[in-house]
């Protein structure tokens, strides 16, 4: 099978069951958002110090498995060909709880938070802030298609969920890395220091 099909060429896509759209309607969009978020994972792990980040890799890398779940339910509809809706894994309420759960973990071992932080730190943890950053466009890419066709629910709920699961990483990989967090203080915002 080769990589090209020159299907795609007049500017349209093909759904999972088979249907055309538009690459720039906005499920093509919320799909494709989760797909580049994805690549940011990607980068995340690469940018990870190994091994004492390993755990926090392995939430990445168990996160990028479920944003392929979450791009297969928005590629194929539930209303669309039934034979291809029901081959398609969906998300339940499970898995947002199962984030919430690594985020109780890894918040655990962090100091509360009193103050906004700027993204900023290490270069694995501000891969983190930028990769939170696009999970945050997706999240609004699939509120905007499911303001006008039907979505899986808990897809939304799961990419809130892992904005805040990735905040909580990109914290965890500067604290361990001995990096203090830069406070936004808007008071000393054009002061001179």
């Amino acid at each position: 099978m080769k990589i090209y099909t020159k299907r795609g060429d007049d500017g349209d896509t093909e759904l999972f069951g088979g249907a055309r759209l538009p690459k720039h309607s906005p499920r093509i969009e919320a799909y494709g958002s989760v797909d580049e978020l994805n690549a940011h994972l990607g980068a995340v792990v690469a940018a990870l110090e190994r091994p004492r980040d390993d755990d926090i890799a392995a939430a990445v890398e168990s996160a990028q498995r479920r944003l392929f779940e979450v791009g297969a339910d928005l590629a194929t509809p539930a209303t669309d060909d039934r034979d291809a809706a029901s081959a398609v894994p969906r998300l339940t309420g499970v898995q947002p709880r199962e984030v919430e759960a690594a985020i109780d973990a890894f918040d655990g071992e962090l100091p509360a938070l009193r103050v906004f932080i700027l993204p900023s730190g290490t270069p694995a943890a501000t891969t983190l802030h930028v990769a939170r950053g696009v999970c945050r466009r997706a999240e609004r890419r699939v509120a905007e298609l499911a303001a006008g066709e039907p979505v899986n629910e808990h897809v939304l709920v799961y990419l809130n969920r892992l904005s805040d699961l990735l905040f909580v990483l990109a914290r965890a990989v500067n604290s361990r890395g001995g990096v203090g967090e830069a406070e936004w203080n808007p008071r000393a915002e054009g002061k001179d220091t």
